[in-house]
Parts: structure tokens; sequence; C-alpha cells
């Protein structure tokens, strides 16, 4: 009878112990259970092209069966609060983070913390510094401005005086734009670079972006033509163009694009846009954290893809899928 009760004894503890175990939360041992909920947090949320960027991160979402939730700031210079929506995201019940961080710098804390918290970090569309996250699905941005830059040289036949207006301090992917740009503008010996600085900023508004234009046309009066490297200050620096009435008389190439930016281009106050593919982009960075998440193993970096839009070739399938991504 003891002999029993001993191993009656014995099977309780282990039934106990089996009871006391966590459950696996994807950090430590396994794929989670039951509906995984990915937090997607973009930089910004009114430009189109984070409309385009939530699109790809849902259609993820509904074929794979995972809950996507969408936050994050109002405007593209708010450091502060894209970090507290990590921070939130962190102590939610989401499972992971797909991110496009704002700074490279000033968001390498939260991901870290987010790390270690067991909620695995993919991020999109812009770098951060160090590797401390899953995977970086985004474009080739230094591609994109060698593009630019091989574009405006043709349409300025080589020569002439160009702009380069940049977009705000510690954004990775303009920063790389902006250096595909410079690097390769200056293999065009017939063509001047002003200002020589090349500290101009456009800010993270269209409205910042047009009054900063319109200081810099006054100051140039004669450039022959201008690359933007980003929607915001492609924008305003078309509004300025117009209000002073230049548009169309300046070579002008951007990247990203919007209703206006496609008219302009249409009506030849643009001479090409440089595209992304957000959608894809939105949707790979959700199903490569998925993949993680499952056990699956994923590429360290993956390509979404660069193309450039031109008067010529807008009206294509491909490129007109691109200008006006599908949002519903």
């Amino acid at each position: 009878m003891r002999q029993i009760a001993r191993r009656a004894a014995r099977i309780g503890l282990v039934l106990a112990a089996a009871f006391l175990l966590p459950a696996c939360d994807g950090g430590t041992g396994g794929a989670p259970s039951g509906t995984l909920k990915i937090a997607v947090i973009p930089k910004g949320t009114t430009h189109i092209f984070w409309k385009a960027i939530e699109a790809g991160a849902r259609k993820a979402g509904r074929d794979l069966g995972v809950d996507i939730q969408w936050k994050g700031p109002l405007v593209e210079d708010d450091r502060d609060g894209q970090r507290k929506v990590v921070e939130s995201f962190i102590a939610s019940t989401a499972h992971g983070i797909v991110l496009a961080p704002l700074d490279e710098h000033a968001l390498m804390a939260p991901v870290d913390q987010a790390m270690a918290a067991g909620k695995p970090v993919v991020i999109i569309d812009s770098g951060l510094k160090g590797k401390n996250y899953v995977s970086y699905v985004a474009t080739d941005n230094e591609k994109g401005g060698v593009l630019a830059a091989e574009r405006l040289a043709q349409a300025l036949g080589g020569k002439g005086r160009a702009l380069l207006l940049r977009y705000q301090i510690g954004s990775a992917s303009t920063d790389l734009r902006e250096k595909g740009f410079i690097e390769t503008i200056r293999k065009h010996p017939g063509i001047e670079l002003v200002p020589k600085e090349l500290d101009q900023y456009a800010g993270a508004t269209a409205g910042k972006a047009q009054q900063v234009s319109e200081s810099l046309l006054s100051r140039y009066p004669e450039l022959d033509g201008i690359f933007c490297p980003n929607e915001s200050s492609c924008t305003g620096m078309l509004q300025a163009l117009e209000r002073v009435g230049r548009a169309g008389k300046v070579k002008f190439i951007g990247f990203d694009a919007n209703d206006q930016l496609i008219q302009a281009m249409r009506d030849g106050k643009m001479q090409g846009l440089v595209l992304q593919n957000p959608l894809r982009m939105g949707e790979l960075g959700v199903k490569t954290l998925v993949d993680h998440l499952r056990g699956k193993k994923v590429e360290a970096v993956i390509d979404t893809g660069v193309f450039l839009a031109t008067p010529e070739n807008m009206d294509q399938p491909e490129m007109a899928a691109l200008l006006r991504p599908k949002l519903q």
C-alpha cells in the first residue's frame, strides 16, 4: 500500500508541474498558439505611400489568417510618438512588430526592448542601425537615387545647375537615395550641384517643404534641374514651382507618387518619378514576420524593387499599377 501511495504522489507532482509550465509565446520555444497578432507601425499615416503599406499588410493578414494591428504617428517627424507606439505594443498581446523606423538611431532602443521581450521585429522601408531584428524588407534606396540622377542628367542633356532638396536628418531610406543621387550626378562633369554644402532639408510635411523650396528658388533663380527624395518634399517643391511660375521650366525628378505628382508628370512639369512597391513591402513585411514566428527560416534582407516612371511609360499597365496602387 505504501508503494502505491508513493507512486500516486509522484504522478500528482508531475501533473502539477505540467500545469505550471508557461504557454509558448513564440519568443523562446516555438510558434504561438491561437491567432497571431501582428503590430504594423509606419513612419506616418497621411501619405499615400503609407496607406499602400497598410493595404499590403492587411492583405497579408487576410491571406495568412492573422490579426493586423495598425498604428503610427500622424506626421513623419514624431520620433517620440513612434517610440511610444512601439513600447505600447511591447506591453500588449501582439506577438511581433513590423516597423518602419523614423530614425535609424532613435528607434534602436525600443527595438532592442521588443526583441528582449520575445516580440520579434521586422524592419521595413528604412534601415535601423545594428542588426538586432529579424529581417529588413525594403527598396534598394541607393539604386533609386542612381535612377533619379541618370534620368535628370538625361533630361538636362548632361549640363546645367541641379538642386538636391534633402528630406530630414536621421531618415536612413532618404539618406541612401540622396547618396545614390549625389554620387551619380557627380559623374556628369557638365552638371553643377547647388548648394555646394548640400544641407537643405525639406522637413516632414509638404507645407514645410513648400516654404523651404520657395526660399531656394528665390536664392537660385537660374536652376535647370531638381531632385526631391520623397512624396512630401516633391509635393512641396511642385507647389513652390507652380507658385513662382517655374513649373515645367525646370527639369524635375521625384520619388514616390500621389495624384498631384502624377498629373504634374502628365502635364510636363515633372520628367520622372522613382517608384517603390509599397503594397508588396507591407505584404512581405507581415509575411516574413509570420514565417519567423511559425519557425520558418527567413532572409536577412528582402529587396522589394525600384522602378522609374516617365511620361513615356506611365500608362503601361505595370507602371500604372505602381503609380496608383489599389488600396482596397
